[in-house]
């Protein structure tokens, strides 16, 4: 496993080595549009809770293949809305599910909605790579790959703390370019989990299971 400096200098590295660069600008204005559509659709609770598992997918779609130099590391900004084409059911399905799981959780106490907000941390990322994108497999899979990985994933976070506080400073619209180069570690985390998989064809099936319950 990498170390977090590592994952840091790969992200940096993967957008374009500044915050000027076509990368780093490109991934922000994904992440910036895809609040707005979210914000948008929040107006109507019905319509936050359709739009959240899609765009969700999406951005973690658009990330990835950043990441993994696809397109020669151009951003395709029409993949925000895959998640209404590649499988709308299951991605809905899965941003759904996994809120409800994390505020069961929270109910008990919020720090067992936290640990459990990490175990499903790589879901959309194992969604995007999956041929069979059912959400269960998919939050079943990311539970078992963040085993013994979920401290690390906290820890990296929290190293983007200063970035975050930096950003606040500028009138809060630094914290835009902190946001791309955050995501972009996370997606090298996922990557580093995947290990030998990432040779793999893109497109490998998750590993059906059956239903969790959300208080296991």
């Amino acid at each position: 496993m990498l170390s977090r400096p590592e994952l840091r200098r790969r992200a940096r590295q993967q957008l374009g080595g500044n915050i000027f660069a076509t990368g780093w600008l490109s991934l922000l204005l994904v992440f910036l549009l895809g609040d707005i559509i979210l914000s948008a659709g929040s107006v109507v609770f019905i319509g936050s809770l359709i739009l959240m598992g899609p765009i969700s997918y999406g951005m973690s779609k658009i990330t990835l293949d950043l990441v993994r130099g696809k397109n020669d590391g151009k951003v395709s900004f029409g993949d925000l809305f895959a998640g209404f084409t590649d499988d709308f059911l299951n991605t809905f399905l899965l941003g759904l599910m996994e809120s409800i799981f994390v505020f069961l959780w929270s109910l008990l106490f919020i720090i067992p909605g936290i640990v459990k907000s990490y175990s499903y941390a790589m879901a959309f990322y194992i969604q995007k790579d999956a041929e069979d994108k059912d959400w269960n497999a998919c939050i079943t899979e990311s539970r078992k790959m963040m085993d013994g990985h979920k401290w690390e994933l906290f820890v990296l976070d929290l190293s983007f703390l200063g970035w975050y506080i930096v950003g606040m400073l500028c009138c809060g619209i630094g914290m835009l370019w902190v946001i791309p180069y955050h995501e972009a570690a996370r997606a090298n985390f996922y990557e580093q989990l995947r290990g030998p998989e990432t040779e793999k064809t893109e497109d490998a099936p998750a590993p059906e299971s059956p239903a969790e319950d959300p208080l296991a």
